[in-house]
């Protein structure tokens, strides 16, 4: 089976409301690099592709509000505190506390989109 380099066998693929601003999101908090963008005519985004610490994601501007209220992250990071406190900084709402896990520290938020992300790292 061959798979375009940069991509991996299975990815989630977001519908967003407000795209643009979902990438700033990705890179101020999770240092994404941004691979590719397709805008439509009008200005919205018909597809992008971002790299966070080598997956990849994919996401459009969605055509319905209630797209993006079911999507869910559970992401690995170098510090869980600062990417924690970077994503409060970027607009998220806390929904779990910073806490020590038996597999690490991790808390959630929800980012000004909807889309809920576990930020955790390892024991060390």
């Amino acid at each position: 089976m061959k798979i375009p380099e940069g991509h991996q066998s299975v990815m989630p693929y977001l519908m967003v409301n407000g795209a643009v601003q979902f990438l700033s999101f990705l890179e101020n908090v999770f240092q994404a690099e941004k691979i590719y963008w397709m805008p439509r005519e009008d200005g919205s985004l018909m597809h992008a592709e971002v790299n966070i610490h080598g997956s990849t994601i994919m996401f459009s501007e969605s055509q319905d509000p209630g797209d993006n209220l079911s999507n869910k992250f559970f992401i690995y990071v170098e510090n869980a505190d600062e990417t924690y406190q970077k994503a409060l900084d970027s607009g998220a709402k806390a929904i779990s506390d910073l806490a020590n896990k038996e597999y690490g520290r991790s808390g959630g938020v929800i980012d000004p989109f909807g889309i809920t992300w576990w930020i955790t790292s390892t024991k060390e």
